[in-house]
C-alpha cells in the first residue's frame, strides 16, 4: 500500500479511481467492508483502489474540549487499512480551514481533478465539506454530471440482534464496558492497546511474586478497569498475560496504572514498545486485605488465563 500523507503531494490523478473517505476509527467490520467494495469495483475497472482518512480526528479539531479517546492510533490506523488490500491510502491533516471547503470544491477540485475519482463508495449516512453539505442527494445529483458512480454501501449490522450496524462509537462503549469479547465480534479482532513500558512502583516482583511492564498509554481508549486475560506483543514475541487497569485499591495510593503480567516471561524490557490484546475480562479490581491474599489472587488469576488464552 502506498501512503500519502497530504493532498498536495498527489501529482497526478491516479487510474480509474476507486475511493472511500471516513475517520475509520477502529478499522472495524463495517469500515473493512467499505474498503472490500471499494477494492472489488477497482478490480472491475482495472483502477486503483483508495481510501482517505485524517489526522487528528475531526471532532478534536471542531469542538472544543472533546477528546474522544481512540480505538486506534494513527499508526495502527494504518497498519489495519493496510491488511485490507486498498492500494493507496491518503491522509489529510485535518484543520478547520480543510473543513470548511464547500463541498461542490471539494468534489471537482480534489476528488475528480486531482485524484481522478471514477467510482465513490460511501455508507449510507455519509456527508462531507462544509456544514456536511455533501450528502447523499448532492452526490447523487453531480455523479452524472461529473462521471462518477455512486455505490451507497449496505450497513454491516451486529451479531446480537442484526437491528443495529456496527460503529465506533458502539465499540467505544463496550471497550469501556469492559465488553472485550463484544468488541473483538464488530472489530474482527482482539481490542489492543500500544505503550511503551516504562519503571513502576517495584512492586509486582519484589512484593507480590509477579513482575509487571508497567505502561504508558499515548492517546488511545483504555478498557474498563479491572483484570484481563491478554497476549502481548514486544521484542520479536507474543506471549500470554494477565493485565490490571486501574488504582491498586490495596495499596490505596490512587494513581492509574495499566500493568501486565506476562507469562512463562523474563526478559528486561524497559523502555521497549509493547501491543497487548486483550481477550477476556477476568475480574474487577478489588481490595484486598494484604499483600499475601492479593498474591494469591494473582495467582488464580494467571490460572484463569491459561485457560481462556489459547495455545
Amino acid at each position: 500500500m502506498k501512503l500519502i500523507e497530504g493532498i498536495d503531494t498527489i501529482s497526478d490523478p491516479f487510474h480509474n479511481a476507486v475511493i472511500t473517505i471516513g475517520n475509520f476509527d477502529g478499522v472495524h467490520l463495517g469500515h473493512q467492508a467499505l474498503f472490500h467494495e471499494v477494492i472489488e469495483r477497482a478490480a472491475e475497472i482495472k483502477g486503483t483502489s483508495l481510501a482517505m482518512t485524517f489526522e487528528p480526528h475531526p471532532i478534536r479539531v471542531l469542538q472544543k474540549n472533546s477528546h474522544p479517546p481512540l480505538i486506534t492510533l494513527y499508526e495502527q490506523k494504518i497498519e489495519l487499512i493496510e491488511r485490507t488490500g486498498i492500494d493507496v491510502l491518503i491522509c489529510v491533516p485535518f484543520t478547520r480551514a480543510f473543513a470548511a471547503i464547500p463541498a461542490k470544491e471539494f468534489l471537482e477540485d480534489i476528488l475528480i481533478r486531482r485524484i481522478g475519482m471514477k467510482v465513490f463508495v460511501v455508507g449510507g449516512d455519509y456527508a462531507f465539506g462544509k456544514n456536511r453539505e455533501g450528502n447523499l442527494d448532492f452526490l447523487k445529483n453531480c455523479s452524472n454530471s461529473h462521471h462518477f458512480d455512486l455505490v451507497v454501501a449496505d450497513w454491516i449490522q451486529t451479531q446480537s440482534n442484526g437491528k443495529s450496524r456496527i460503529s465506533s462509537t458502539r465499540i467505544r462503549e463496550l471497550v469501556m464496558e469492559g465488553e472485550v469479547v463484544s468488541a473483538q465480534k464488530l472489530l474482527g479482532r482482539h481490542y489492543q492497546i500500544r505503550g511503551t513500558v516504562e519503571h513502576g512502583r517495584n512492586r509486582g516482583g519484589k512484593l507480590l511474586g509477579f513482575p509487571t511492564a508497567n505502561i504508558k498509554l499515548y492517546d488511545e481508549l483504555a478498557p474498563k478497569t479491572g483484570v484481563y486475560a491478554v497476549t502481548a506483543e514486544c521484542i520479536g514475541g507474543r506471549y500470554k498475560g494477565v493485565a490490571n487497569i486501574g488504582y491498586s485499591p490495596t495499596f490505596d495510593d490512587h494513581i492509574y496504572t495499566v500493568e501486565v503480567h506476562l507469562l512463562d516471561f523474563d526478559s528486561n524490557i524497559y523502555g521497549e514498545k509493547i501491543r497487548v490484546n486483550f481477550i477476556e475480562r477476568i475480574r474487577d479490581e478489588i481490595k484486598f486485605s494484604g499483600i499475601d491474599a492479593l498474591a494469591q489472587q494473582i495467582r488464580k488469576d494467571v490460572e484463569t488465563a491459561r485457560e481462556i488464552i489459547p495455545l
